[in-house]
């Protein structure tokens, strides 16, 4: 480090000049040591996964099915055809209350109703089944 005392009898103020490069070196040099001796983050996790067969299951999948609508709005429930509203709230009702539902695919036709298909939507809604859907290559 230098300083710098003026000798001049004229100044009264002291001047001090202190040189920063040294400092500032070996501040640089702390830095680059600090980074080297970091240990490396480790980023794998270790996981005990169970060996052999998953457990047989009883149940037997849950099976897709058909709801299709005609031109004329008549529903059929995997080919056969359904009567009337209430015939299609208690096909709703049995896939409702199986803990794993099965799949509907509802099939208009493309000359079918807006409201025949918003009807089927709207009681699938009611009754509380949770997977429903619309199939758009109907005939």
């Amino acid at each position: 480090m230098g300083m710098n005392v003026g000798s001049n009898k004229d100044d009264d103020d002291v001047m001090l000049d202190v040189n920063m490069t040294p400092l500032i070196d070996v501040m640089l040099v702390l830095l680059i040591m600090f980074i080297i001796t970091i240990p490396i983050p480790n980023n794998s996790i270790n996981i005990d996964l169970p060996n052999g067969a998953p457990p047989p299951t009883s149940e037997k999948p849950p099976e897709p099915i058909t709801l299709r609508i005609d031109a004329q709005g008549k529903l059929f429930w995997n080919g056969q055809p359904v009567e009337n509203k209430q015939a299609l709230e208690v096909l709703f009702a049995g896939v409702a209350q199986k803990s794993d539902q099965d799949q509907i695919k509802v099939q208009p036709d493309k000359m079918s109703e807006y409201k025949d298909v918003a009807m089927v939507m709207a009681a699938a809604q009611r009754l509380n089944v949770k997977k429903i859907g619309i199939s758009a290559n109907g005939s």
